[in-house]
């Protein structure tokens, strides 16, 4: 990777893994692109353009004009909203996929786009679920998801174009606000904890589902991207974790530095739907065997830096959590 294009950059990913990538390649190396435009670091600290990624000309356009050799695709409507929406789910996730690998491959380029674990359903194995298994989602999301590990592959074996992609879990950040997926609570949870000392959670207790945190997440997509391609069997998509937790599990890390949070509940039945579909913990062994995949955080080690930063982030007045 040496000019890089990303798509989506605004999202709950991109904010993080524009500002690493900007570290590590240099500014005017990685252009972020959203379909707005705001105050945030990825819009003011190096190149950035306006971009719906469903328009084939706009996108071959402006990734041509910077010269991209990897395009990172994050562009998505994630799976809550998509459930509410699934017609405009489909035509953004696919349409604007499809979109970006027309311009990869016009113009050689790495493609990365993140699968999840949405794109398992309730007849996949729920504990240890492996690499490679029955698919087949009852959300538009997760179809969108197992289409696109799919239409990757066609474009690797049909044109070469080097494609590459992560299953991911819930992903936790203090960077950004979450963004319509049902892991959210995973988020919402320690904001409102910081701020509130309470939670009320749309998951059920026992709810089990796989989660990362954001560090680990942005540090796995530039480990992949940077592997030799020929050792690479899985490429579309790997699967990647770091641990399984319900709300109970987190509220009892929260309560190490916040003893007084109060846990209650109040069921969203689509989400909750949405939840019960997914594994309760997947299985690495692809991604670890095939391109080194580790983690360095775990549920506690998470916390003490959530909490941390959330904390620091209210007291300077440079967040505002409900």
């Amino acid at each position: 990777m040496k000019r890089i294009m990303i798509t989506g950059a605004l999202g709950q990913i991109g904010c993080d893994l524009v500002t690493k990538l900007r570290q590590i390649y240099g500014n005017e190396a990685v252009l972020a692109t959203d379909i707005r435009m705001t105050d945030n670091d990825a819009c003011q600290s190096g190149p950035f353009k306006i971009l719906d990624v469903t328009n084939n000309t706009s996108f071959y356009e402006i990734a041509s004009e910077h010269r991209a050799d990897t395009i990172i695709h994050l562009a998505a409507l994630l799976s809550a909203k998509a459930e509410h929406d699934p017609a405009l789910a489909w035509r953004l996730n696919m349409g604007g996929l499809l979109s970006g690998l027309e311009t990869a491959r016009e113009l050689s380029c790495q493609f990365f786009t993140p699968s999840s674990i949405a794109a398992f359903g309730s007849d996949t194995p729920k504990k240890g679920t492996p690499q490679n298994t029955l698919q087949r989602p009852h959300t538009m999301y997760g179809v969108s998801k197992v289409a696109g590990e799919l239409l990757c592959d066609y474009y690797f074996y049909k044109y070469g174009v080097d494609t590459r992609g992560l299953r991911f879990p819930g992903l936790i950040s203090h960077s950004a606000p979450p963004g319509g997926g049902t892991t959210d609570y995973a988020v919402d949870i320690y904001r409102a904890a910081v701020s509130a000392g309470r939670y009320t959670s749309y998951i059920k207790e026992g709810t089990f589902l796989d989660m990362m945190y954001m560090p680990d997440a942005v540090r796995s997509i530039i480990t992949l991207m940077e592997a030799d391609s020929t050792k690479l069997k899985n490429r579309n998509a790997f699967n990647v974790t770091a641990m399984s937790v319900d709300p109970e599990t987190i509220a009892a890390s929260i309560r190490r530095h916040i003893p007084d949070f109060v846990l209650r509940y109040e069921v969203d039945p689509i989400r909750q739907k949405i939840a019960e579909e997914w594994p309760d913990s997947i299985d690495t062994t692809a991604s670890r065997e095939e391109w080194g995949f580790d983690v360095q955080y775990d549920l506690d080690h998470m916390t003490d830096d959530m909490v941390s930063k959330l904390t620091q982030k209210l007291q300077t007045g440079q967040t505002k959590i409900s």
